[in-house]
């Protein structure tokens, strides 16, 4: 039986429907230890629980007068991260695959020119997708994705808002992977691929 919103989470969900982030906070507070536990005891991972936390309040943030639709939000919240760590572990077991392929294939011929080629090929599709990233974008990826500061260190740096970092994040991640699908062959995508 999921629980109906209460008078006070209306308010707040129509506040943060508005940008209100402290609104949003008492949310956070409320619901975050609970997303991540159940984010944990799925994947098993506290990195990737972490990110999933991130990931399902930035979605929540994000959702605009759509977040008005929800009738219950810890039933909302724990389909939400379920779904989303459901989608994890399929690219998981499927980057897993991909790596072992690789792997058989480099060892049946063991030619390191090829691999050393391949790989300054990966380095270049990178580098020119993150050069067309948006100057935000880009210090927020070069900061958090190639000298792997937290989320929370790079908004110290730059001077923003950990949520707004996380954002700037996903779009350079998104914009990334959109350039590397368009302007890769396939032996060098599965490589990307497996460095996210």
């Amino acid at each position: 039986m999921t629980v109906p919103l209460s008078v006070n989470e209306t308010e707040l969900l129509a506040k943060i429907a508005q940008g209100d982030q402290h609104a949003f906070r008492i949310i956070y507070n409320k619901y975050g230890k609970k997303v991540y536990t159940h984010a944990l005891q799925l994947l098993h991972s506290t990195v990737e629980a972490e990110e999933m936390l991130q990931e399902v309040f930035l979605k929540l943030w994000i959702m605009g007068d759509g977040i008005l639709e929800i009738s219950s939000l810890e039933a909302y919240l724990r389909t939400l991260t379920k779904n989303r760590s459901l989608n994890v572990l399929r690219r998981m077991a499927l980057e897993g695959k991909v790596a072992k392929a690789l792997a058989g294939h480099y060892k049946e011929e063991n030619n390191d020119t090829e691999e050393e080629v391949l790989m300054q090929d990966v380095r270049d599709v990178l580098n020119k997708a993150v050069q067309l990233l948006p100057l935000q974008q880009k210090q927020v990826y070069k900061l958090c994705q190639q000298d792997g500061l937290k989320y929370e260190e790079a908004a110290e740096r730059l001077q923003l808002s950990p949520l707004t970092v996380q954002t700037h994040m996903k779009r350079a991640l998104k914009s990334v992977r959109t350039y590397v699908k368009a302007n890769s062959d396939i032996t060098v995508i599965l490589i990307i691929l497996k460095l996210f």
